[in-house]
């Protein structure tokens, strides 16, 4: 009777311990059942919104159910991602953005309501923008240790068109002060469109930019293009050499996007979402129409929701000690 009665205790605590990998199968397999909403912090048309809608497009067909992006806009997009960070940990609200932003240097600028690590899981990252090292026509440099010779010997004559405290832009250049000990005042402008065109006509000196605003005039020879803030050369210019090979090495900076979910999202909920990023990402189609927007997808290994983690952590360790070492504050 002992013996019988401890095997039926045996053979429920087995069966019990069975349920929650049983039922994260069920739930997968049944995962989604509704309409998915994925927020995007910014407004419809812009970047990001046209970014989410390419691959979202592909999605919907992995996922086998509509997925509705919804625009929420202000405070360089706060409130969207407050909006996701109080949602049902479930699957069906999610987040698209500018993660570089949103998820790292945000958390350094604002007072949020919410915890840019610990109030989200990470999905997928999906894409990256390197910028570009460009000086007007008139410059006198040749190339980049030339520039930063120059800047040195003209210490705050040049000016940097940028579009505000935190912006990339304005990020990379205090970054580049730190590095080369040269010194050049920041010129805020409403668009980077606008400080284009200043560049263009000779009225800043510098910018940092994406390579898809700039490649136009850098191939018409209205502006310079030195360099590109990345490891790899660009496929779209590859005869504008990395920072590394120009003679700044290590002086990586780049707009980068990616997925999250609220905190407590199920595992299994987070592996099938990530899932149909991966596979969106493998399509010849949505490469193509990335590349089109000057966009590099990262390597498939670099994809995960781990990968995702390592490298929002990397990037918090790596600027937040600059910004408020610059003392930069939200406006």
């Amino acid at each position: 009777m002992v013996k019988f009665l401890r095997r039926q205790f045996l053979q429920f605590a087995v069966g019990a311990a069975a349920l929650p990998a049983a039922a994260r199968m069920v739930r997968a397999q049944t995962y989604p059942t509704r309409p998915i909403t994925i927020i995007v912090p910014s407004g419809a048309g812009g970047p990001t919104d046209v970014i989410a809608r390419v691959i979202t497009e592909h999605m919907r067909r992995a996922l086998g159910q509509a997925i509705i992006i919804e625009n929420v806009t202000g405070a360089n997009g706060n409130l969207g991602i407050g909006r996701v960070a109080r949602a049902k940990p479930d699957g069906y609200t999610l987040a698209f953005s500018v993660s570089s932003s949103t998820h790292v240097v945000n958390g350094a600028i604002y007072a949020l309501t919410y915890d840019v690590v610990n109030d989200f899981a990470p999905i997928a990252l999906v894409a990256d923008n390197p910028l570009l090292i460009l000086a007007k026509k008139a410059m006198p440099a040749s190339d980049l240790k030339g520039l930063i010779v120059w800047l040195k010997a003209n210490p705050d004559v040049a000016s940097l068109g940028q579009t505000g405290p935190g912006s990339p832009a304005h990020l990379a250049g205090i970054l580049f002060q730190k590095q080369t000990e040269a010194r050049f005042q920041f010129a805020n402008y409403r668009s980077v469109g606008q400080a284009m065109q200043d560049l263009i006509g000779g009225h800043i000196d510098l910018m940092f930019v994406a390579p898809n605003i700039a490649l136009e005039q850098v191939r018409a020879g209205s502006i310079r293009a030195y360099a590109v803030t990345a490891k790899k050369r660009l496929a779209m210019a590859p005869d504008i050499p990395t920072v590394d090979e120009a003679g700044l090495p290590n002086f990586y900076s780049s707009v980068w996007y990616a997925f999250w979910a609220p905190k407590g999202t199920p595992r299994d909920v987070i592996e099938r979402l990530n899932a149909a990023v991966v596979g969106t990402l493998a399509d010849t189609v949505v490469r193509a129409r990335f590349a089109d927007l000057g966009q590099g997808i990262f390597p498939r290994e670099q994809q995960t929701p781990e990968a995702l983690d390592a490298h929002q952590k990397a990037e918090i360790e790596k600027w937040w000690p600059i910004i408020k070492e610059a003392g930069i504050k939200a406006e």
